[in-house]
Formats: structure tokens, C-alpha cells, sequence
């Protein structure tokens, strides 16, 4: 089988390297630093939380940007809460949101309210006018239970979109081959992924730019501006910022993106060539 780099229609040892923002709608803070990397930075994607409370003002600022759904079954934070968007009892902990832990939701959700709230997700996306790019796992709760993995897969299969996933290197922890299965559905992912840390952000991209391999590499940051808002809603503020200045005002991160010499795309052309495969 083709590499992904070669589906993309590119040569076997290019480099293609996503850098991905999360948690666009999380709140304002972090809808309006998704929006400055992806448009005055290096970031060539996001993924959208369509429960959470700000998801509809970034669909109001929606500007045919590489948007993917982080399909979402937590509300981790403490005293910042959002819920399922559909009918879905055994999604809601004790104060009525989602549960705040994976293993919560796992101990207690339904299957088929799975099913349902994460395909509702995806199609409120739609009708807001997101021309979806991509799936994504908020937390990983669909990623490291094979039950759940399967709605993530039936979803990527059903509306033909590429899938964020673990590398090889996570999968042997996982206890099942996540990546193996994805292939066999013709799903799209990348051959690597990073996500930034919250301590040390900075010297982890560069030596993550600085180690680029051939192929397909994702590196997810969780870009915000910041703001009361921000730092009210969640402990990691500080590094939120950060992230945000990596990619729109550090110029050693932008020089590294040039001197990797990987070519910085969104998940866009994985879904077109999911869609529309090119047979030799």
C-alpha cells in the first residue's frame, strides 16, 4: 500500500508536517488564538469542541480555515462546564455536564448515546457551515477502548474524513491496532503525531522540528490569547499563551519550520484524497 505521503502525491521521502490548534470554541480566548495562528502563523489546522460554550462564535468567525470536530464526551475542568447536545443520560455526571474523567465515561456511557452525540457533533459542524476537515478525540475517550474506536472509525467512514491518531510508537500501550484498522477502512492519518506539552513547550517543538522524519508529521498546540476569561477557565493559561507566541511571534520556531524542509499542509488534502483516490 502507498504511504500517505505518496496518496498526497507526493515522493516517498517528502516531508509533510501539520501543526495542528485544539479546542477551538473552547472559549473565546482560545477561539480567537486558533483563528491568529491559523491566519498571522504557522498553524495549518484546528479542531473545534462543538459542546463547548464558545463553539458557535468561532462558527460565526468560521472563514473556510482547515476545521476538523474534536468529537467530545468530557468537561475535564473543575468549575467550567458543558454538556451533550443531545438526549444522552449516561453522558452526564452528577452537576449535569460531562463527565470530567475518560474512565467516567467509559464506566457509564451508553454506546448507542455515544454513537448519537458524537454524529450530532459532526453535523452541527455542518450546519454552522464548517467545511470539516478532519476528526479528532477530545481527552482520547474514543481512541483507547475498542468499543469506542469504533464509533470514531464508523464516523471517519461514514463522512470520509481523515482521523487524528496516536502514532505507532503510543500503540503498543493501547492493546489494540488502532492504526491497523483505520488503514484497512481506507482512513487517512498521519505517520507521526507530537502534542506540545504544557511545561517545556518551546524546547519540545523545536527538537520535534528539528527531528522531522520522512512522511506525514502532526504536531498539535492548544494556542489562546490572553485574558481574565482564559485564566478563570482552566489551570494551563500560562502555556495556552505560550503556544500562541510560538506560533505567530517566535522567529527560531518559524526558522525551524523552514530549515526541517517539510511542507506544511492541513488535513484538507488527506480528506480529498480519501474521497477522491488516485489509482495508479
Amino acid at each position: 500500500m502507498a504511504s500517505v505521503v505518496e496518496q498526497l502525491g507526493a515522493a516517498p521521502d517528502a516531508r509533510l508536517l501539520i501543526l495542528n490548534c485544539a479546542d477551538l470554541g473552547f472559549c473565546h480566548a482560545a477561539t480567537t488564538g486558533v483563528y491568529d495562528a491559523l491566519r498571522d502563523g504557522l498553524a495549518t489546522s484546528a479542531s473545534l469542541l462543538v459542546p463547548a460554550p464558545w463553539a458557535r462564535e468561532a462558527a460565526s468567525r468560521f472563514r473556510g480555515d482547515d476545521v476538523g470536530v474534536r468529537l467530545t464526551l468530557n468537561a475535564e475542568h473543575d468549575l467550567y462546564r458543558w454538556g451533550p447536545i443531545t438526549q444522552a443520560p449516561s453522558l452526564l455526571d452528577g452537576d449535569g455536564g460531562f463527565p470530567r474523567t475518560v474512565t467516567d465515561v467509559w464506566d457509564h456511557a451508553d454506546l448507542d448515546e455515544v454513537r448519537r452525540e458524537c454524529r450530532a457533533q459532526v453535523e452541527r459542524a455542518v450546519l454552522w457551515g464548517f467545511d470539516i476537515s478532519h476528526l479528532d478525540a477530545h481527552m482520547d475517550a474514543l481512541l483507547l477502548r475498542p468499543e469506542f474506536f469504533d464509533v470514531y472509525l464508523e464516523l471517519a467512514v461514514d463522512f470520509g474524513l481523515p482521523l487524528r491518531l496516536p502514532d505507532d510508537t503510543v500503540e503498543p500501550h493501547v492493546g489494540f491496532p488502532i492504526r491497523q484498522l483505520a488503514a484497512e477502512e481506507g482512513v487517512l492519518f498521519a505517520d507521526r503525531a507530537v502534542t506540545v506539552p504544557p511545561l517545556g513547550g518551546r524546547e519540545a517543538l523545536l527538537a520535534a522540528l528539528g527531528a522531522l522524519e520522512p512522511g506525514l508529521t502532526e504536531i498539535t498546540l492548544h494556542p489562546a490569547v490572553d485574558s481574565p476569561e482564559l485564566r478563570a477557565a482552566t489551570g494551563d493559561w500560562a502555556s495556552r499563551v505560550a503556544e500562541l507566541a510560538l506560533l505567530v511571534d517566535d522567529p527560531e520556531v518559524a526558522a525551524a519550520v523552514d530549515a526541517s524542509g517539510a511542507h506544511r499542509i492541513g488535513y484538507r488534502p488527506l480528506r480529498d484524497a480519501m474521497r477522491h483516490p488516485v489509482r495508479p
